[in-house]
């Protein structure tokens, strides 16, 4: 019983659903409908809708409440909804402003939560159709159709049928048109979205008036052209007539006769037609009129001798006002020559030859205009004096070209110019080679006419001018001369020329003026000019010549002339370092050079140059640079410095090995009395008596020379020596070099003595050995006396009395009494022989073996 109860309502709504199920065109279902007020209406303007829903006719909705609903497409509307009568719910909706061209309008029903599309009106909005504008027809021979042609207005948004309307004279009662527009009739419909379209022949009356007109129809109204009253003969367009023949009238005039037949469609008609033509080199074309066109042949003059024209000829009605035909197929001609006339622009050049004396000249001349060549030029003559008759003057040149170099005698002041062709000669122009003596222009400037082009003015001179030559050559890197570009103005009075020949954009040329007088040529003045400028097409590429640490000189080469492109203004300079810290400057564009100063030193920096014209810049490729440490001079001095050092260090090394005495003031000789050889030196005399093995064989270290030292006594005399069997004391000993046994020379050492005469300085002897242990020294040796102003010991102990040779005295017996004592006693006494040791000194015993 549940699930009965629960599955009742969605029965229920399911019956509703089919109940309510779209009808046809007006949104008629079986118990509801849509009404609108109109489904086309202008655009902007209001729409009114309805929606009725009869309950009793919908089974389900008699108990339930019924909510209707609006949707324009996907937009919901609100509308006001109210019972009818006899149970109806209607609701109404208003759009004030419909504003789209096309839309749908449906209405929805709500019943128990559920929503259902009951009906749909469709909705187009729009404009009444433009007026149609720019209406011409034409009729074509060839089937006499006559076909219009219009423009239309602006889209209307809605479905517009167009048509071509046409109504026949009113006063023509057999007329296929009818006479009034309620009884016009349609010519024709274009296809598709075109404006034009054709009338049949069999609707047309030739020769008589017909009205024409275009008519556009759409559900908001009818719009029609400006009507066309025309007869559809006068606007025909025929077909061209035919060029026949063409020749020159003789005796050497200027006129040609020219004949033509007209097409056979258009024989019977009364034509204009006209004629036209023009030579290759005219940009256009010269028109003839008024020429009738059954007369079949006409004359014209005015034409050029020797020219080749194009003909060309078309024809219409000369009663109307319609269409020519097209221009007939072309026919080409050729005039009669005639001799040259006019006189030649010439302009020379004369020096005198080193050895001949003959005058050199280079004449140039200007082509002939058209119309004064009469024809093709075969060539030209110059001769030293005139033509006469019956006598040809001597020929310096005959040639093609308008140029010729040619030698005459000095002095020659005239030669003559001419031209020829097939016809004849010209009559010859007299050249005056003047000298270039003349005052020159007062002042001269050229400026751009055109991309191809240069106005050229100036500033007369005071004295009358009879003419002006203008020359202008283009500057390039490598010089050439251009013999053509050159021109005459023959007004003296004229101040401006425009130059044309040979000018091209970007490009710099040179140009020079001479004043033309009676009896001279003015000096030239000249100038430069560039018809357009822009930009240099690369910059100059720049070298680093020389760099300090706050200084760079930087070069360039210039730009080449060909590619400046203009006159350069400057030179911009551009560095930076690490940091980005840009800095610039602007260079004279005569200069080639440049120094940035205050750099920093060991910075590195990016330099570029720009160069810059008139209309713009370039820049240039970038340039590393990284500034020096030091300065030039800086560097200099420091390696001077270092040199001067190293100088100094060798000399004192070389000084001290090369000077011993040097050397010993910083490292002196101290002896080593411990390896002294004193103990082993025994006099040879005594070494057959003294058998000790030590003397006889010395160690490594020798002693050559001992110097004894004395003291005396102060106010005494020496004591007299006892008398001894040895022989006397020997006198302290210096070993000097002698010539005859270098190196063992002996002599008496004498005490020195102080200054005045004192006995106060102790002499002493410095004990020189071989050095010390391992100690390198040059021979010979050399062993010297020592002065000084100190006492040995002090006064207590004084120096003990001048020696004897301890080796030489009797011991004294019984351990050794005596004034003499032992010798290893007297040694330790004394103190610079402290450190001596006498070898073999254990057989001595007690000095007794003496």
């Amino acid at each position: 019983m549940a699930r009965r109860a629960a599955g009742t309502p969605f029965l229920l709504r399911l019956s509703v659903l089919l109940l309510l199920r779209p009808g046809g065109e007006w949104g008629t279902l079986g118990c509801a409908s849509v009404a609108v007020g109109s489904p086309i209406v202008p655009l902007g303007s209001a729409v009114t809708a309805s929606c009725a829903i009869q309950s009793e006719l919908c089974r389900g909705l008699e108990r339930g409440k019924v909510r209707i609903t609006w949707m324009l497409d996907n937009e919901p509307m609100a509308g006001s909804q109210r019972r009818g009568p006899g149970g109806t719910e209607v609701s109404n909706l208003t759009l004030p402003q419909f504003n789209r061209t096309q839309a749908k309008l449906w209405c929805w029903v709500e019943w128990n939560g559920t929503k259902q599309r009951v009906g749909m009106a469709e909705i187009r909005a729009g404009y009444p159709p433009a007026k149609p504008f720019n209406l011409s027809c034409i009729l074509t021979l060839s089937d006499y159709g006559l076909t219009c042609q219009w423009q239309q207005g602006a889209d209307s948004h809605l479905p517009t049928s167009v048509a071509l309307k046409c109504a026949g004279d009113p006063r023509a009662h057999s007329s296929r048109c009818h006479r009034s527009r309620a009884q016009a009739v349609t010519g024709c419909t274009p296809q598709g979205d075109r404006s034009h379209c054709t009338v049949p022949r069999r609707l047309l009356q030739l020769y008589r008036q017909m009205e024409i007109w275009v008519s556009a129809t759409n559900a908001l109204g009818t719009a029609e052209s400006e009507h066309l009253y025309i007869d559809p003969m006068d606007v025909a367009k025929l077909d061209p007539p035919t060029l026949q023949s063409i020749q020159s009238i003789p005796f050497q005039t200027d006129c040609i006769a020219l004949a033509w037949e007209v097409a056979r469609t258009n024989a019977y008609m009364e034509l204009q037609c006209e004629l036209r033509y023009r030579a290759a080199e005219d940009p256009t074309w010269a028109l003839v009129t008024g020429i009738v066109g059954h007369a079949s042949t006409t004359q014209h003059c005015g034409f050029l001798f020797g020219t080749r024209y194009h003909f060309q000829m078309r024809c219409r009605r000369s009663s109307a006002r319609g269409y020519w035909s097209e221009w007939s197929p072309g026919r080409n001609y050729t005039t009669h020559e005639k001799a040259p006339t006019g006189k030649l622009d010439a302009w020379w050049s004369a020096r005198l030859a080193g050895v001949g004396g003959r005058l050199e000249v280079q004449l140039c001349w200007k082509a002939p205009r058209r119309q004064e060549a009469n024809g093709r030029v075969l060539g030209y003559r110059v001769t030293l004096s005139p033509r006469r008759r019956g006598k040809d003057p001597p020929t310096v040149c005959n040639t093609t070209h308008t140029q010729c170099n040619f030698s005459v005698p000095a002095g020659t002041r005239r030669v003559y110019l001419s031209a020829y062709n097939a016809a004849g000669e010209s009559a010859a122009t007299e050249v005056v080679l003047l000298e270039r003596k003349g005052q020159p222009l007062a002042r001269l400037w050229a400026v751009p006419g055109g991309e191809r082009s240069l106005w050229v003015r100036w500033e007369a001179p005071p004295a009358p001018v009879a003419a002006y030559i203008l020359e202008w050559q283009r500057v390039s890197s490598e010089p050439r001369r251009c013999s053509a570009c050159w021109q005459m103005e023959r007004d003296g009075a004229t101040t401006t020329a425009l130059i044309q020949d040979g000018i091209e954009p970007f490009q710099q040329y040179n140009i020079s003026v001479y004043p033309l007088y009676k009896d001279a040529i003015g000096v030239p003045v000249h100038t430069a000019a560039y018809s357009k400028q822009k930009a240099p097409s690369y910059a100059p590429k720049l070298h680093l010549k020389s760099i300090s640490k706050s200084d760079a000189e930087l070069c360039w080469d210039p730009v080449p002339v060909e590619m400046q492109n203009g006159f350069i203004t400057s030179y911009t300079i551009f560095w930076a370092n690490s940091t980005a810290e840009v800095s610039s400057a602007t260079v004279n564009p005569s200069l080639s050079s440049f120094v940035i100063r205050e750099l920093k030193p060991s910075t590195l920096y990016k330099v570029h140059i720009m160069a810059s014209t008139v209309a713009g810049g370039t820049n240039g490729t970038s340039l590393t640079l990284v500034t020096m440490v030091l300065d030039d001079i800086e560097i200099q001095f420091l390696f001077l410095t270092l040199v001067l050092i190293f100088v100094l260090l060798i000399l004192l090394l070389v000084c001290f090995q090369k000077n011993g005495r040097v050397k010993k003031q910083f490292w002196p000789n101290v002896p080593d009395p411990a390896n002294s050889s004193l103990g082993k030196w025994v006099p040879p005399f005594l070494q057959e008596h003294l058998q000790v093995p030590g003397v006889r064989e010395p160690g490594l270290a020798t002693i050559s020379t001992v110097t004894v030292l004395e003291k005396a006594t102060w106010g005494k005399e020496p004591a007299a020596e006892p008398a001894s069997p040895f022989p006397a004391m020997p006198q302290p000993y210096v070993q000097q070099d002698g010539p005859g046994r270098p190196g063992h020379g002996w002599a008496a050492a004498e005490p020195h003595r102080g200054p005045g005469g004192s006995s106060e300085t102790v002499q002493y002897a410095r004990v020189v050995g071989d050095g010390y242990k391992g100690q390198q020294h040059a021979a010979p040796r050399r062993y010297l006396r020592s002065s000084s102003s100190q006492p040995l010991l002090p006064e207590p102990s004084p120096s003990p009395k001048p020696y004897q040779n301890l080796w030489f005295h009797r011991a004294a017996p019984h351990g050794c009494p005596g004034d003499g004592g032992c010798p290893e006693e007297l040694l330790a006494t004394f103190p610079l022989l402290q450190g001596l040791r006498i070898s073999g000194a254990e057989e001595l015993q007690d000095c007794r073996t003496f």
